[in-house]
C-alpha cells in the first residue's frame, strides 16, 4: 500500500509540474492578469476540472509559480554564494549574474513577467515584491561574502538598488537587436560595477 501512495504522489506531482509548465507558456504569451485556468489547462492536456484537484484557481497558480521560481533561484544563489570570496573580481562577479540574468530572461519569460507585477492585481503585485525581497536578499548575502564587514542593511539596500538597475535595463535588451542587445549588456555591467565599488 506505501509503494502505491508513493507512485500517486509522484504522478501528482509531475502533474502539477506540468500545469506550472503550461501556465508559463500562458503568461509569456497573454501575461498573466489575461490568463486563464481554461487556457492553461488546455495547454495542459487536461480538462479544468482535473486542473481544478490540484489549483483551484489562478491564484493558487500563482502562488505555485512563485514557490518554483523561488526554490529554483535559491538553488542558483546557493551555488553562486558558494565560490564568491573576498578575491573574486567586482566586475567577474558581475559579469557572471548579469549574463546569468540575461540568459534566464530568454529561458523564462513567465518569470520576468510576474518579477514586474502589475497595477491591475493585488495578488500579482504582492507575489512580485516576494520574488523582489528574495532577489535582494540573495544579492545582499552575496556582496557580504565577498566584503564581511559590508553592515547589513548597507548591503540590503545595495542588493535592491542592484536588482532595480537590472529590471530597468532587461525589457530595453529583449526589444532590441542582438548587437544593441550586448551593447546594453556592457552597460549594465559597467553601472553596477560602478554603483558596486
Amino acid at each position: 500500500m506505501p509503494e502505491r501512495t508513493v507512485r500517486r504522489q509522484a504522478r501528482g506531482l509531475k502533474r502539477m509540474a506540468e500545469i506550472l509548465d503550461a501556465a508559463e507558456t500562458v503568461i509569456a504569451e497573454v501575461g498573466y492578469p489575461d490568463m486563464t485556468t481554461n487556457q492553461v489547462a488546455a495547454r495542459a492536456g487536461m480538462s479544468p476540472g482535473s486542473l481544478y484537484q490540484f489549483f483551484r484557481n489562478k491564484e493558487e497558480i500563482l502562488d505555485g509559480l512563485v514557490v518554483r521560481y523561488t526554490d529554483d533561484r535559491q538553488e542558483f544563489w546557493a551555488a553562486r554564494l558558494a565560490v564568491v570570496t573576498p578575491d573574486i573580481p567586482l566586475e567577474a562577479l558581475v559579469g557572471q549574474l548579469v549574463d546569468e540574468s540575461v540568459r534566464f530572461k530568454s529561458e523564462s519569460p513567465a518569470y520576468w513577467s510576474l518579477l514586474y507585477g502589475t497595477a491591475t492585481g493585488d495578488q500579482l503585485a504582492a507575489a512580485s515584491l516576494r520574488l523582489h525581497a528574495d532577489i535582494a536578499r540573495q544579492i545582499a548575502a552575496m556582496l557580504q561574502r565577498r566584503s564581511p564587514e559590508l553592515p547589513d542593511d548597507r548591503a540590503q539596500l545595495m542588493g535592491t538598488m542592484a536588482l532595480a538597475m537590472v529590471k530597468a535595463v532587461m525589457p530595453m535588451i529583449a526589444s532590441t537587436t542582438a548587437e544593441g542587445g550586448a551593447e546594453l549588456v556592457t552597460e549594465l555591467k559597467v553601472m553596477l560595477v560602478r554603483y558596486l565599488t
